[in-house]
């Protein structure tokens, strides 16, 4: 099936922190966000080459996770039917105000429980004369603090049923599926679909706890693999807990290194670089146990930490 390119793109999304001065620093200091606005009990940051007004909205909260996502639709018409679709699965929650910078956005939520919202209109960023570009076609002046992440690359859910949230982002929203890891009982333990050319935009992982509603991880995006290099020793330098990487995964082959925000969430910071999928016929690649059991591309076995951690954090003994 291909895909629909209805949805533009990821667009942006909101992280929840017990500790929300800590998270804000290292958004700040490590990864080079700048904070543009607050609400309530939230604070919005962008990434320097985002076009829009918000790329993560950092919310003080009780405990860690993911609150809502936001997809921004690729057309006025576009939304409406998408809507419509959401609508015929009853999975609708309805409309909302966007957040500041975002008109109307439709409310709804995959099978797991996960909250989306899918919008159209968005006010562009208009930076102030001292985070203005040199180059007219970058939203923004490069931050040159901490690793200086570009943008938002894609989001990591834990899931329950990893096919059913697999076949909601395919059949109702119109991604399309690249990657997959497929058990020997026929079962998948894990779908990478995406909306634009990139490899992927959302991925699904198996929760083996049982829990729905989780995250595993959120990722930024640099631009070269020595970002990713600079990423660790900034990290070192910083005191922030570095999971495993730098690396390579098998899987879409993306350069990575993990880390832990102050709040328990996991943070990918992966190469902008990785590979594209420019066909609409596209047929997803399936990678059995056996394949997977080999560890990651260069031979590092998968960190056993990746297979139990996701916020909010669960009893997983």
């Amino acid at each position: 099936m291909p895909p629909l390119h209805h949805v533009a793109h990821l667009a942006h999304i909101e992280l929840r922190t017990p500790v929300f001065d800590e998270s804000l620093e290292f958004f700040v200091r490590y990864l080079g966000l700048s904070v543009n606005g607050e609400a309530g009990d939230s604070v919005f940051l962008r990434a320097w080459d985002d076009y829009s007004n918000a790329t993560i909205k950092l919310t003080r909260h009780s405990t860690s996770g993911v609150g809502r996502t936001n997809l921004r639709a690729a057309s006025p018409e576009f939304l409406r039917r998408r809507v419509a679709a959401i609508e015929a699965t009853g999975r609708g929650l309805g409309w909302r105000d966007g957040d500041p910078g975002f008109g109307p956005t439709y409310v709804f939520t995959d099978p797991d429980g996960h909250e989306f919202g899918l919008f159209y209109e968005c006010e562009w960023y208009r930076p102030p004369a001292e985070l203005a570009p040199a180059l007219k076609n970058q939203a923004s002046a490069y931050p040159g603090r901490g690793v200086s992440v570009r943008r938002l690359d894609h989001v990591n859910y834990l899931g329950v049923d990893v096919e059913g949230n697999r076949d909601f982002h395919r059949d109702t929203l119109g991604a399309l599926v690249t990657e997959q890891i497929v058990l020997n009982d026929g079962g998948v333990a894990g779908s990478w679909t995406t909306y634009t050319s990139k490899g992927y935009d959302v991925v699904y992982t198996r929760d083996r706890t049982g829990t729905a509603g989780r995250l595993h991880h959120v990722a930024f995006a640099t631009d070269t693999r020595e970002d990713i290099l600079r990423a660790a020793d900034i990290a070192l330098e910083q005191g922030v807990f570095i999971e495993t990487g730098p690396h390579k995964h098998a899987i879409q082959q993306t350069f990575f290194l993990y880390v832990y925000e102050p709040g328990g969430n996991r943070i990918e910071l992966c190469n902008a670089g990785a590979r594209l999928v420019l066909a609409p016929d596209w047929r997803p690649v399936d990678w059995t146990e056996a394949e997977r059991a080999k560890g990651q591309a260069w031979g590092l076995q998968t960190i056993a930490s990746f297979h139990t951690h996701g916020t909010p954090p669960v009893d997983h003994s």
